[in-house]
């Protein structure tokens, strides 16, 4: 079977690859512009492009796919399916429509909960404990269309959406060699999604890292898992006599063993120490293990505590406080 992969980031590439060491056909690969990234604003080869240079096989990268130049190019590969991972664009219903099989899709969660942008980090925001792929047959609509196939996982009590994501990449790749599989020979039975079910997972934005210590601690906890790496979770310290306040990214944290914050208000440090930071909650207290001072690199949370004589009755802002901050 012909098939064009269309994908641009990390998620796809086990699929990827697995369906070339399969021995299927990927006739043309179709990703995002090289775009400029980090602070020096580099513009770096992507893991998708490395592996179709590797491989010899002919890649695209069009700023806009449905436009008619792309189109004609994927019209030429004769496909027989498209195959769409993490591509970043919407594909026009001329596309859908070009190849035999038509277009389908992995998407990072059990359909139809958490259509959207966001699936594996809205999952865990949300304190899922179970969540999964579904490949699906492409509309115009956003991840509405038909399931092909699924299959669920259980998400870790201290798993990141990092770390989900990587693993569900590889559960992925199983998923998706065994779809096409099926489309070769004719074997799918597609079912319908339940829309009385939907539930919709958005694209994050950076602000949407910090921290309300208002919240219960396995919430607060649950939305530290749920956006590290991107955005990263961050509150503000206010530090030295001026209150100027120091930005902190929280890279790793969990529920505090003890069991009740007091009267403590929320954001207030109860305890510092070799074991970590724990900070007081609208219920119970997290505990920081690791995080990233504005301008510094990631370190333990004990190294901190050292280094800037943090100590309890110190108070991390709430969501709706502002401070100068250094470093924001």
């Amino acid at each position: 079977m012909r098939i064009i992969f269309a994908g641009s980031g990390t998620f796809g590439l086990p699929s990827l690859q697995a369906l070339v060491d399969g021995g299927q056909e990927v006739v043309l690969i179709v990703m995002q512009p090289d775009r400029p990234a980090g602070r020096g604003r580099t513009v770096h080869m992507g893991p998708i492009k490395r592996f179709a240079r590797v491989r010899n096989i002919p890649f695209l990268q069009p700023e806009n796919v449905n436009t008619p130049a792309p189109i004609r190019r994927l019209r030429e590969a004769r496909p027989d399916l498209l195959l769409v991972i993490a591509y970043g664009q919407k594909i026009g219903p001329e596309l859908l429509a070009l190849p035999r099989h038509g277009a389908v899709n992995l998407h990072g969660s059990l359909l139809p909960k958490y259509r959207g942008a966001g699936p594996i980090n809205w999952a865990i925001i949300e304190g899922e404990t179970e969540t999964g792929l579904s490949v699906i047959q492409m509309t115009e609509q956003m991840d509405a269309g038909d399931i092909l196939g699924q299959r669920p996982t259980h998400i870790g009590p201290d798993e990141t959406a990092g770390d989900l994501h990587d693993r569900l990449a590889d559960l992925g790749a199983r998923l998706v060699t065994e779809v096409v599989r099926d489309i070769a020979l004719d074997e799918l039975h597609p079912r319908r999604q339940n829309e009385t079910q939907v539930t919709l997972a958005p694209r994050l934005k950076k602000s949407d890292g910090r921290v309300d210590w208002a919240e219960p601690a396995q919430q607060v906890h649950n939305h530290i898992r749920g956006v590290t790496p991107w955005p990263g979770t961050f509150s503000f310290l206010p530090t030295g006599r001026n209150k100027a306040s120091l930005r902190v990214v929280i890279d790793r944290a969990a529920v505090s063993p003890a069991s009740s914050a007091g009267k403590a208000a929320p954001g207030e440090v109860l305890a510092a120490g070799t074991d970590g930071i724990d900070v007081a909650c609208r219920r119970g207290a997290v505990r920081i293990l690791e995080l990233t001072p504005a301008g510094k690199r990631r370190m333990a949370a004990a190294d901190f505590v050292h280094g800037h004589a943090l100590e309890p009755g110190d108070r991390f802002l709430g969501k709706q406080e502002t401070a100068g901050a250094r470093g924001a």
